[in-house]
């Protein structure tokens, strides 16, 4: 799919900070509109696509705004910081591991459909690599299993708070939230199923159904509505996730660079060659070496079809939906 052209003029004509702006701008435009579950695995599909388009020009003739990413977008975990100062009476995150842009859709219906006001909706950056620990250590946890039950400690930049971390049933998580002021509440899914089902046969469709049921459920909306009552909530995520079932094939030298360089992963620690490539296939940012774009290859034993860690926009881009109950 082709980028329109007065979209593709606007960002060879700005500034890194701007060409950003634009790029979030638009990607938020394609993945914020209703989807209906009965339609939602070809919508979203198609979705992915489109958003292809820009990953395509990010990773060729823009390929230097990756280098300015960090500069021109703000973290997820910088925004948390500063929203957690605001002065609201009470109020409560829950990080939703891995939920990407996809999903946007569900949050902002469901809200709007129960009765909750919407203050601000966004997208922000990811740690780089699109990990989990990264974002929990900018937050000043040592990882993200430290929040369970509690055991957060005073160190963290989210302070006071009381914190879980689980991987369970949303009417189980929903017992767990206490009369207490202020919560962070970081729950594995989807990033749990992500990884379920991230072998050869599955990908975004089954992964699509799920999200939809688990994401417009009565009991997902419950546990949302205890952590907003009385409080003021935001929902968001460590980072997203890449449907590589859908990305391009390398071949020759650039597929055995990528399997030799990364095996089944789209990112690694340490100082690495990244090949002389143009445009390269994979950038050095800071401490890791990472995939740009949309490039999938063999691997020992396949490719998996869900991942993360990579340089694309699903991958790197965090939703921000923020929210409390009518008349708070």
């Amino acid at each position: 799919m082709a980028l329109e052209i007065d979209f593709l003029n606007s960002l060879t004509n700005s500034t890194p900070e701007e060409t950003w702006r634009i790029i979030i701008d638009k990607t938020l435009e394609i993945t914020t509109p209703p989807l209906n579950v009965s339609s939602a695995n070809s919508e979203v599909t198609k979705r992915d696509r489109e958003i292809g388009a820009i990953d395509h020009f990010l990773s060729s003739s823009g390929w230097d705004l990756w280098r300015t990413f960090g500069d021109n977008v703000e973290r997820n975990s910088e925004c948390l910081i500063r929203w957690w100062v605001e002065p609201y009476s009470a109020k409560a995150v829950l990080i939703l591991d891995g939920l990407s842009l996809r999903e946007l859709p569900w949050l902002l219906e469901g809200a709007k459909a129960r009765g909750f006001n919407l203050h601000h909706v966004t997208a922000n950056a990811s740690e780089l690599p699109a990990e989990t620990t990264p974002f929990a250590k900018a937050l000043g946890f040592s990882s993200r299993s430290q929040l369970q039950n509690n055991g957060a400690g005073l160190s963290h930049r989210l302070q006071t708070a009381q914190t879980e971390s689980v991987d369970m049933p949303w009417k189980d998580c929903e017992a767990l939230v206490n009369s207490s002021p202020n919560w962070i509440f970081w729950h594995h899914y989807p990033d749990s199923k992500i990884h379920d089902g991230s072998g050869a046969g599955q990908g975004l469709s089954p992964l699509t159904r799920h999200i939809a049921e688990q994401l417009t459920s009565d009991d997902f909306w419950e546990f949302v509505e205890r952590l907003a009552t009385g409080r003021r909530l935001v929902i968001t995520s460590d980072h997203g996730y890449a449907a590589t079932e859908v990305f391009t094939d390398a071949e020759g030298d650039v597929s055995q660079f990528l399997k030799t360089t990364f095996a089944s992963g789209r990112s690694k620690a340490g100082v690495i060659d990244t090949g002389a490539f143009v445009p390269p296939v994979a950038m050095q940012i800071d401490s890791h070496v990472m995939t740009v774009g949309r490039w999938k290859w063999k691997s020992q034993g396949g490719y998996p079809t869900l991942t993360h860690g990579g340089l694309s926009l699903f991958e790197v881009l965090s939703p921000w939906v923020e929210i409390s109950k009518i008349g708070a």
